[in-house]
């Protein structure tokens, strides 16, 4: 299917749906579905909530504000409090599914509250591929995936979003700060605060998709193969170890085999992600 079809499909399918509430994060996916939304339904018919809970960069949290006041939607801050979640501070293998269900559980409240006929969700057909339990959460909870059931790849998002000219069109995927942090470690404020305040100091040496994965004493970085020797010349690496260490980590580590989307998950068996998805 051509990416035009995609989009009248889409079109089609959005328009079906009256009032819509967009969990929003500010991330490629759901910057472009809350404004082609927007486009298709009308500002008034549409509201933004996005989460501001410790696994969201402030960062983030910031710029995803100023593009909902450009598009001129309402939006607002909810706090579903997936900290108060035993299952989910485990962390372990099914993680996403914990924090999602927080997420759309609140949202669908929220939603019968101010009348608002659905709630949408920015996943994608490609998510449909991967190790994804947040979508097990998305069909408890009866959210919708417009993107997905268009057929909508990250790519065709990518290109559709360059010519609403959105800010988001290129930048790097942008998942939870929880997902930085190893599987059966507990998550804390203290640990993901950690981990916000390395990748914003890396990305303040001019790295732009990279990962810090934390592993309790250890920091682990993940970039680019073209970026490992920016990272390791003088005085940049002891800069690194500095800063790093500073947050509380004793070991700094470089991953040899570069940046990977997911690497969390290469631990997870295959009966593990089944069991989750």
């Amino acid at each position: 299917m051509k990416i035009d079809e995609k989009y009248k499909l889409f079109e089609k399918n959005l328009k079906k749906f009256g009032k819509v509430l967009i969990a929003y994060s500010g991330g490629v996916d759901s910057t472009f579905l809350l404004k082609a939304s927007v486009e298709i339904l009308g500002s008034e018919n549409v509201l933004a909530c996005i989460a501001a809970g410790p696994s969201l960069p402030q960062s983030q949290y910031k710029k995803a504000l100023d593009m909902a006041k450009d598009m001129q939607v309402d939006i607002e801050t909810v706090a579903p409090n997936e900290m108060a979640d035993e299952s989910y501070i485990k962390n372990e293998a099914d993680r996403c599914f914990h924090c999602k269900s927080c997420l759309f559980k609140t949202l669908n409240k929220i939603a019968v509250s101010k009348g608002y006929d659905h709630v949408a969700c920015g996943s994608n057909f490609d998510d449909l591929d991967d190790y994804r339990p947040g979508n097990k959460a998305a069909e408890k909870f009866n959210i919708l995936s417009p993107l997905a059931e268009a057929k909508m790849t990250k790519d065709d998002i990518r290109q559709l979003s360059r010519k609403l000219h959105l800010p988001t069109a290129d930048i790097p995927a942008s998942p939870c700060l929880a997902s930085r942090i190893s599987y059966g470690t507990e998550i804390t404020d203290e640990k993901l605060n950690q981990v916000e305040q390395a990748e914003e100091f890396l990305k303040s040496l001019g790295l732009v998709e990279f990962r810090l994965r934390h592993h309790g004493q250890v920091a682990r970085i993940e970039v680019h193969s073209q970026d490992i020797a920016k990272i390791i010349v003088e005085p940049i690496r002891q800069k690194i170890v500095e800063k790093l260490k500073s947050l509380g980590f004793k070991f700094i580590a470089l991953d040899l085999e570069g940046f990977r989307s997911g690497a969390m998950n290469e631990v997870l068996s295959e009966n593990e992600k089944l069991k989750n998805t």
